[in-house]
This record gives structure tokens, C-alpha cells and sequence, in this order.
């Protein structure tokens, strides 16, 4: 699956069939023409994975020197080094910021910082790096540090010089890293296991099912109620470090000044603190507000005297899921570009945060009618965090979250961040999104239930801040949108087209798929459809009839006129209506081509009944060469394929599309493997419409390919009962052979019985699996080795005897009966014993 980067080859980042690699240019640090502006760095996408400036690793390097800040002009003032270590990119331009801010107004005090990326220590010089600047720093901070590995090189290079530090403070991490926390007379080395107030406290929480983060934001939240009441000289440093913690979530400059001053001013120097602004833990928030909503019924009345936009009575409402962190920081462009699209598309809006790692609570708070019904208020969640509902990447809680999300019942969609690339890394990349957060942030969240794994955001390499993706981000809405329609739209009008599949073309295979009847479930589907209500017009009177409406013929010729053809659209609607048409002439010339033509019209196969279009997806175009579809640089869908799919979306205009079994060709077309950009054809080629797809149970490998890259919601169907293949032919008497051999094996017949069954057994091509002698050389074996040969061969034939094999195709809706379930498991069970 190759990435297109633009609509020629020469425009594409360039490597030619059977090529080891592929190189693209990336700017990591200041823009050209400034002052310090280093080279691009190259980056060998395909050999070393994301590799950048000679290191060696799956991680994106970047230069934390980058982030560095030093006062111009120290003047008297009491220099203080700061180093810190967070998880995510969104606190680098605050602190930054903050520090800026301080060293070009405070008389007193002046900071250094530096910043590491919490998978910068991966690469070996960076850590190197860091334990040089740990030397020389007065304070560590750190923050969800929860990744392993990680946290034992954090571990490994604060322990032995936090003792020589003024402070280290440590916000929600592991506990192995939490207990390097310093300040002053407050520790945490012995988390967990000492009688103190937080030790017990964490305890109590863990008892209650609460997990790390949870309880210490119950900790922030409980102590300061506690410590009022405390000796100040005996709690002052544990009131120090949750006023330090409250000021690290409030998460802005401001609040960070003064996080800064309150450490350097009871740890350094003698400064203070002043009263630091409060932000809640979850809540709901918008751009054009001018607060955060702590309730939904006053959300919704700000939001009714707005005057700078207009709703329809019955305008889908998209709720959005939310970091905290990234809004009180004030890295939150991002988040409010997919809102104002969102709005500018016609949709309400409700975008709603979390502090912690469990987005379910304000789901359940903000996402339900707020006059009590117990009905869902929003059409379609849309989480922007990149993580699972529940837990984040180290503490994922799925049958939590599955929970939560199956009582909201409603589309559910996880987007994603940027967080291990830069956009131009990203976008030069064959394999698109960098397979870390693969793992963390699209296979985690599928557990969900999570469709559609878009990439909305990237971040500037030198200030870390957030950037919203505009035609990501227009893709995301558009199908948010249409998804949150569907609950909207009455069933009767609602258009429906079903895509059924042909491979090989030109051999009466159209309706195929793996192990299911096609056209008999198609059938059943389109009366339960007439059950709930949907307009598909006059049916056939049997799966027969329904196949000879589309088909038109006992034997369908793919590119003859046996097939139905629905519409014929002329090339110059077609130029007009898909956008990428111009990007296919390279492989396949001006349209129409040759492939589903006729003249100058392009055809689209298939037959409408009522609301519901049953279309037969045109073949890939590659059937002579598949592997050219893989390898080659200028590989592309046809015109007649593309043609088929916007005929779809702007013609028929169908709310939704069913694909019919397994499997067809639109989530195999080139483009990244994860993370599509807006010139991968699987997106090009879907659009603005919901994907839905039927899959055998028994491929889920590329049941996730048609997941994320085609955005299927993918709906599984049983396989037919399957039963033991059984033997025949020379197979049958070759078992009777070797069962004649246990009674003649020391016998004087034993060496022409032995030949007999090598000589058979090779005639039954078993000699491909079994190493077996010439027959003539029988009668120089020992016993052994005749027991040798023999014992091979039966095994073998168990082997072969017990394979399962499918009875018959599966019909959707149509259960196995007990008889048929019980025997299927049954050969199942005897499949798995040793013969």
C-alpha cells in the first residue's frame, strides 16, 4: 500500500518498484532563513522506520535544545535550572512562556528550562542529554510518566542526584517514579507502604476500585481541607506540593509563573507565590465562551443567544471528548478549528474535558437530556483525544468504557493527534501514523468500539504547540456529521447503497464473498429493511429473482451488458464531480478509459429498488499483475472504480454504504497503512459516506485493514458449520496399508508392505509433506526406521482427515441449529488431539 503524495509521480516522494527505501526532507528546527535554521534532516521511512538524524530507533528525534530557555541577562538575580519531562507536547509552550515571562520582569529571579519529551529518552543521546543537564539542575519536574520502560530511565538518572537538588516534583506518574518527589520535609519514597496521610489515602483509593489518577485528583481535591487545619511548619511542604499541582493542571502561563515562583521562592530564593486560578476537572468548553460550563443546562443557554450562527430545529449535535491539559495550557487551536467546522456544517456542538485519564465521566454528565430523560442529547461522540475512553495508554478500562459507551449508543469516533510526528514526517510517510501510536491510540480505543482513526492535528516541531489539519479536519467533520444524520433522518428516506463484489471479473463470480450467499442474505436483509420501515420499493419474489434483476443473465460477463447498468455518467460529469480524477491519467490516461465504458460514458453496474441501490463494485484493474497494485508508485484506482463510489456519494446520494462480505478491493487501494491523508485513495474514494461492512468472523486481520483505512464500522457474520474432511480415494487405502503394517511389521512381508505404502503415499502427493526413501530401498531399512517412515505418513493422514471444512455458505440472520453448532464443535475438539 503505497502513500500518494500529489497528483503525479514526479510530485510523490519517490521510489520505483523493488526500491529498499524511501527518503523525505524534514525541517526540525527553526524555519529556514532565521537565525540558527539547521539543515533538514533525512529520514529513511522505509529501512530504519521514523529515524531522524542518524538515530537509530522506531522514535522520531527531535532536538530538545530547541526548548531551551536562558535569560539574556542574569543582572543579580538568583538563576535557577529547571529540567522537566511530560508525556505530551501541550505544557512546552506554556512553560516556555513562563519562563519568558519571569526572566523579562522579575528583579529577584531568573530561570533556565529545558524540556524532554517523555520518548525522547528512548534515543540514546538525548538521554545522555538529559542526565548532563540533571547535573547542574535546582528542580526536576515530571509528569504522566506511565510508560515503563521510560519511567525506569527516569528513575535511573534522577535517583542519584535528586538528593543534591533544591526540589523534584513528580504530578500523576508510576509510583516508582512519584516517590523521587522533594520538597523540603515532603516525600513520597515511601509510597504505599508507610502510615501516612497520602499513603493511606492512595490505599483507600485503590480499595475503591479508583485507579492512580483518579485518586490523586481526589487527593488534590481532600488535602487542602486537611492541611488548613495542620501545624504550618509541619505541612506547609505537602500544602506546597498540592498548591504545586493545582497550579501544574491549571496549566497556563499564569498559573505556571506561579507555580515557578512558589518552588524557587520556599526552595531557592525567598519568594512567594500569589493566588493561583482554578479550572475544573471536567467540564464543557467552546471558543467563542468566555468561561468554562460546569453544567449542561447553562451550556445551553449561553448557547442559545448566540447570534453568530443559526441552527435547523432538528440539527444533529456532535459531542466532543476533550484534554484538559491542552485547554488550560492554551494549546487548544486544534480543538477549536474541529468545532467551528463542526458548527459551519450545521451541527450543535457540545465539546466537553477531562483532567484525568477517564473520559466517561463526562460523558455520562454532559451527554444525556438534561431535563432528565435518560435519552442521549447527542447524535455522535467524537473523542479528539487519540486515547481509550478510559484509562489512557497504560490503564486502559474497556469493559468500563464499553459500558459507557453502549448505554450512550451512539456512533462513537476517536481522532487523532499528532503525537510522535511531525505533520511533515506524517505526511512523507508510507506507513502514516508512526506505529507506536497505532498501538496506543487506534488499537486501543477499537477495544471501545471506536471507529475511524483520522488524523485531525499536528504540532510545530519548535514550539510543540497543536495545529488543527483543515481538510483532516473537514474530512472528520463531514462524517461525523452524516454519521450523527442517520439517528436524525426518519427510515423511509434514508438512502442505502449495498456493494457487492466480483473477483475474478469474467467468471460469473459477481455476489461473492467468503463463506457467505450473498444474494440470499441480501434478500433477507431488504425485507427486514421493509420491517423498520425503509422504502425499497418493490421487491423480487426470491433470492433467484433478485440475482437475475441485477445480473440480467444466468452467467454475469463483468465488462458485458449482462450485467444491469444502473446509470451512465458522462465523462465530463464525472471530471466535474471527482475530485481526483485528474490524479488517475497518470496510470490509466483521459477518462473514461477502458473499464466500465461504454463510449464516452462510464457505467455504473447494479439496481435500485426503492431507497436501496444494490451496486456491484467494479474490479481493481490490476487482475493481470496485483502486485503492481502493491509496489508501484503511480498505482491508483481506475476511472471506472472511482466513477462507482461518486456516483454514490453525489448521485445517489446514499446516506450509508454496506459492503457485502469478504472481501472487496476499496480498503486495499494505495495510501498509508494507518492515519490517511487527504491523497490516500481508500479516503478519496469513501468520501463523506458511512461505511458499513460486513466481515467473516474468521478474518479479523483484514476486517482491521477495512476498519481504518476505508472507516469501516465492520459487522461480523458466522462462518457455516464445518465438519471433518474425511479421506478418499488413495488416501482411504493408504490408512488401510499402515493399519495392515501394525500386524506384519516384524513379519518376513513387512519390507513390500513398507514399500507398498511409500509407493502409494508418494502417488497421493504426500512426498511434499513427508520426507519418504525410494520404495526400492524398503528392504534396506532397519525397523526403526520403517517405524520412522510410517508413523510420518499416518500422521499426516490424521492431519488431512481431521481438517475442517465449511458445509454450504452462511445466510445473515440465519443462526446454525444446535444439532449443527454442537457437531461443529465437536470436530473442532477432535481437530485439536494429537492423532
Amino acid at each position: 500500500m503505497q502513500q500518494l503524495t500529489g497528483p503525479n509521480a514526479a510530485q510523490r516522494a519517490g521510489r520505483s518498484a523493488g526500491a529498499s527505501q524511501v527518503i523525505c526532507n524534514v525541517a526540525t528546527g527553526p524555519k529556514p532563513g532565521t537565525a540558527g535554521a539547521p539543515k533538514a534532516v533525512q529520514i529513511n521511512m522505509l529501512d530504519e522506520g521514523f529515524n531522524a538524524g542518524g538515530n537509530k530507533g522506531l522514535f522520531t528525534s527531535t532536538n530538545p535544545e530547541l526548548r531551551r530557555v536562558v535569560p539574556d541577562n542574569v543582572a543579580g538575580r538568583v538563576k535557577v535550572k529547571v529540567v522537566y519531562t511530560v508525556l505530551e507536547a501541550q505544557y512546552q509552550s506554556a512553560l516556555s512562556a513562563a519562563v519568558q515571562a519571569i526572566n523579562a520582569k522579575n528583579k529577584t529571579v531568573c530561570f533556565e528550562i529545558v524540556g524532554y519529551l517523555l520518548e525522547e529518552l528512548r534515543d540514546p543521546d538525548n538521554f545522555a542529554s538529559f542526565k548532563e543537564d540533571l547535573a547542574s539542575a535546582n528542580v526536576f519536574i515530571g509528569s504522566l510518566i506511565f510508560i515503563e520502560e521510560l519511567a525506569e530511565k527516569i528513575v535511573e538518572a534522577v535517583a542519584p542526584v535528586r538528593e543534591k537538588m533544591d526540589a523534584c516534583v513528580i504530578f500523576p506518574s508510576m509510583p516508582a517514579v512519584m516517590k523521587l518527589n522533594k520538597l523540603g520535609t515532603f516525600s513520597m519514597a515511601q509510597l504505599g507502604q508507610s502510615k501516612s496521610m497520602i499513603g493511606e489515602f492512595i490505599k483507600s483509593a485503590r480499595k475503591n476500585n479508583d485507579n492512580f489518577e483518579e485518586g490523586l485528583l481526589k487527593l488534590v481535591r481532600t488535602l487542602p481541607k486537611v492541611l488548613k487545619y495542620l501545624p504550618s511548619d509541619k505541612a506547609q511542604d505537602a500544602r506546597n506540593f498540592v498548591q504545586s499541582l493545582q497550579y501544574w493542571l491549571g496549566g497556563n502561563s499564569e498559573n505556571l509563573q506561579n507555580f515557578l515562583l512558589t518552588i524557587a521562592g520556599e526552595y531557592v530564593p525567598a519568594l512567594q507565590g500569589v493566588t493561583f486560578e482554578l479550572f475544573p476537572e471536567v467540564g464543557i468548553w467552546h471558543p467563542m465562551a468566555t468561561t468554562m460550563y460546569e453544567d449542561l443546562k447553562e451550556y445551553l443557554n449561553w448557547y442559545d443567544t448566540r447570534r453568530d450562527v443559526e441552527f435547523a430545529k432538528d440539527a444533529p449535535i456532535i459531542g466532543l471528548v476533550m484534554q484538559r491539559s491542552h485547554l488550560v495550557t492554551g494549546d487548544e487551536g486544534h480543538y477549536a478549528g474541529v468545532v467551528m467546522e463542526l458548527e459551519a456544517r450545521g451541527a450543535k456542538v457540545v465539546p466537553v474535558f477531562a483532567g484525568g485519564l477517564d473520559f466517561s465521566s463526562p460523558v455520562k454528565k454532559f451527554f444525556y437530556d438534561p431535563l432528565g430523560s435518560g435519552k442521549a442529547f447527542v447524535d455522535c461522540c467524537v473523542s479528539l483525544t487519540g486515547f481509550a475512553l478510559v484509562g489512557g495508554p497504560a490503564r486502559q478500562d474497556a469493559p468500563k468504557a464499553i459500558e459507557a459507551l453502549k448505554e450512550l449508543n451512539v456512533p462513537y469516533l476517536v481522532s487523532l493527534p499528532l503525537v510522535f510526528q511531525t505533520t511533515e514526517e506524517w505526511l512523507g510517510s508510507e506507513l502514516g501514523v508512526h506505529p507506536v501510536q497505532v498501538a496506543l491510540q487506534v488499537a486501543l480505543p477499537e477495544l471501545d468500539g471506536a471507529l475511524e482513526p483520522i488524523v485531525f492535528a499536528g504540532r510545530d516541531s519548535n514550539t510543540g504547540k497543536s495545529h488543527s489539519l483543515p481538510d483532516r479536519v473537514a474530512t472528520l467533520c463531514m462524517r461525523a456529521v452524516n454519521w450523527a444524520r442517520l439517528r436524525k433522518k426518519a427510515n423511509a428516506e434514508k438512502k442505502l447503497a449495498i456493494t457487492v463484489f466480483s473477483f475474478p471479473p469474467d467468471k460469473g463470480n459477481v455476489g461473492t464473498a467468503a463463506y457467505l450467499n450473498v444474494f440470499g442474505s441480501i434478500f433477507r436483509v431488504l425485507k427486514e429493511l421493509r420491517k423498520e420501515g425503509y422504502n425499497v420499493g418493490s421487491l423480487p419474489m426470491n433470492e433467484t429473482e433478485l440475482i437475475q434483476s441485477v445480473l440480467q443473465a444466468k452467467e454475469a460477463k463483468f465488462n458485458s451488458s449482462d450485467l444491469n447498468i444502473a446509470y451512465r455518467m458522462p465523462t465530463s460529469e464525472y471530471t466535474k464531480l471527482c475530485e481526483y480524477s485528474e490524479a488517475l491519467e497518470e496510470n490509466w490516461g483521459k477518462p473514461p478509459g477502458n473499464l466500465n465504458s461504454a463510449g464516452n460514458d462510464l457505467l455504473i453496474y447494479g439496481k435500485q429498488f426503492g431507497n436501496v441501490f444494490i451496486g456491484v463494485q467494479p474490479t481493481f484493474g490490476y487482475e493481470g499483475d496485483p502486485m503492481r497494485l502493491l509496489f508501484s508508485r503511480s498505482a491508483s484506482p481506475h476511472h471506472g472504480f472511482a466513477a462507482y463510489y461518486t456516483y454514490l456519494e453525489k448521485i445517489f446520494k446514499a446516506d450509508a454504504v454496506l459492503h457485502f462480505g469478504t472481501h472487496g478491493s476499496l480498503e486495499f487501494m494505495p495510501g498509508k497503512q494507518v492515519g490517511m491523508s487527504g491523497v490516500c485513495y481508500p479516503d478519496s474514494l469513501i468520501g463523506s459516506i458511512p461505511n458499513l461492512y460486513y466481515y467473516a468472523a474468521n478474518n479479523p486481520s483484514e476486517a482491521t485493514i477495512a476498519k481504518r483505512r476505508s472507516y469501516a464500522n465492520t459487522i461480523s457474520y458466522l462462518t457455516p458449520p464445518a465438519e471433518n474432511a474425511g479421506l478418499y480415494k488413495g488416501l482411504k487405502e493408504l490408512k488401510e496399508l499402515i493399519s495392515s503394517y501394525q500386524g506384519m511389521r516384524e513379519s518376513g512381508r513387512a519390507e513390500q508392505i513398507t514399500a507398498t505404502i511409500i509407493e502409494t503415499a508418494r502417488q497421493c502427493n504426500l512426498d511434499k509433506d513427508v520426507a519418504l526413501p525410494a520404495a526400492e530401498d524398503a528392504g534396506s531399512l532397519s525397523i526403526d526406521e520403517r517405524d520412522s517412515v510410517v508413523g510420518q505418513v499416518y500422521r499426516k493422514l490424521m492431519e488431512i482427515e481431521s481438517r475442517l471444512l465449511p458445509c454450504g455458505l452462511h445466510v445473515v440472520g440465519s443462526p446454525p441449529t444446535a444439532e449443527e453448532a454442537v457437531a461443529t464443535l465437536v470436530n473442532i475438539a477432535g481437530s485439536m488431539t494429537e492423532p
